[in-house]
């Protein structure tokens, strides 16, 4: 859960997770609230904390406290006192705190999941809930002191007797709040047998309660209809006439025939703006197979394409060309057809109307001059060739705007 996270979004992943109740705590500048909410449709019940004390308050305040991860294991026993004929409310608080927990068949439930107690009295003079959590104990009776010692985990100490019947018959060592006092209200016989050492079947034994909290005083403060919201079907400080619940309830009608009507009227406009860009989508495909149409007719009959009236297919040809007049710059005389040999086969594709290049003066290309024949040298001399891309001019190229670097 997130402070950008609303009710909403819990309820909707409440189903998916099993989540069946929430328990929400909420604290004001006058007072703490508990609200207990039933998924997915309500309804919500909203107590007021009167008193409450933490776990390690109670904790605290006992001698001996009994808390392990494994009574936390199986939900506990709920115990219902008071919740008599006094009102629908009262109905409805008591139901609610049923469903909170799984039912139990008292002829083939296993005694040794049940570790703990929930006990929620109501008070029907102040109208008041208390709330008790208890931790459960089945010890047996009818053993002495000194026999229960034996029974329990950990060892007495026995160096100062003589014989382990000083222990069991006598009790020494043992000090008297060990021996708790049990009677008729918690020894019962058990159906079946329980885990701890001598609890046996169909053996007296003693059920005790420790208290692990938390407590808490709660008061009903109003019943809701929906999941935080809805009809107020009960609460304990407002009264209303039959006027004023039947005017209320005409609101609401109204609020909820407003509401169906703006989602009609959405559910319309998005079935238009469907069509719409439906209508569009079909007229622009019939537009796009009319120009392929077109475009295929042309090509029949014989009308040159855009990239070819541009001459945007003549670039490669061009920079050929001028491949060709750089090596002639440099060298002094015409490649051999092996060196350029894509130059020999675009050349007839060229279009008939293509401007020809012009040099300066009027010259036509280099290549196009006659050079004198060079004269032949003795073995052993190198003729010295300038790298491509230095002319003899000084260093001003005839291409397309090509930079050359001029040579030391």
């Amino acid at each position: 859960v997130r402070k950008k996270n609303s009710l909403k979004d819990c309820v909707a992943v409440a189903g998916p997770l099993g989540v069946t109740h929430f328990l929400i705590l909420s604290k004001t500048e006058t007072s703490v609230y508990f609200k207990l909410m039933r998924l997915p449709g309500g309804p919500t019940l909203t107590f007021q904390v009167k008193k409450y004390s933490l776990v390690r308050d109670v904790v605290s305040s006992l001698r001996r406290h009994r808390m392990h991860e494994q009574q936390f294991a199986h939900p506990p026993l709920l115990v219902l006192n008071s919740f008599g004929p006094h009102g629908m409310h009262v109905k409805l608080m008591a139901t609610m705190f049923q469903n909170l927990f799984p039912s139990i068949n008292v002829h083939k439930v296993n005694l040794n999941t049940i570790k703990r107690c929930l006990l929620i009295d109501y008070n029907p003079d102040s109208q008041e809930l208390d709330f008790r959590h208890y931790s459960i104990k089945v010890v047996p009776v009818g053993a002495s002191r000194g026999m229960k010692k034996l029974l329990q985990e950990k060892f007495p100490n026995m160096s100062r007797l003589q014989d382990i019947s000083e222990l069991l018959a006598t009790g020494a060592g043992l000090s008297e709040s060990e021996a708790e006092p049990d009677g008729d209200h918690n020894i019962t016989e058990l159906p079946q047998a329980v885990a701890g050492r001598g609890n046996m079947r169909a053996q007296q034994s003693a059920v005790r309660l420790t208290e692990i909290g938390p407590r808490m005083t709660l008061q009903l403060i109003k019943v809701q209809e929906g999941v935080g919201e809805g009809k107020v079907m009960f609460h304990s400080f407002v009264r209303k006439t039959e006027e004023e619940l039947q005017a209320i309830l005409e609101a609401k009608e109204k609020k909820l025939q407003l509401k169906a009507q703006r989602q009609a009227q959405q559910a319309q406009n998005v079935q238009r703006k469907q069509e719409q860009r439906e209508a569009h989508r079909k007229k622009s495909l019939e537009g796009m197979k009319k120009a392929r149409v077109g475009d295929g007719d042309e090509e029949a009959s014989g009308i040159p394409s855009i990239t070819a009236s541009l001459g945007l297919g003549e670039e490669d040809d061009d920079q050929e060309d001028d491949d060709i007049e750089y090596f002639c710059q440099a060298v002094g005389e015409a490649p051999s057809e092996d060196l350029f040999p894509e130059a020999k086969r675009k050349r007839p594709a060229k279009s008939p109307g293509r401007k020809r290049r012009e040099t300066d003066r009027g010259r036509g290309r280099l290549c196009d001059r006659k050079f004198p024949k060079p004269k032949d040298k003795p073995q052993g001399s190198q003729t010295r060739r300038e790298p491509r891309g230095a002319s003899r001019d000084g260093g001003r190229g005839r291409g397309r705007g090509r930079s050359r670097k001029r040579v030391a």
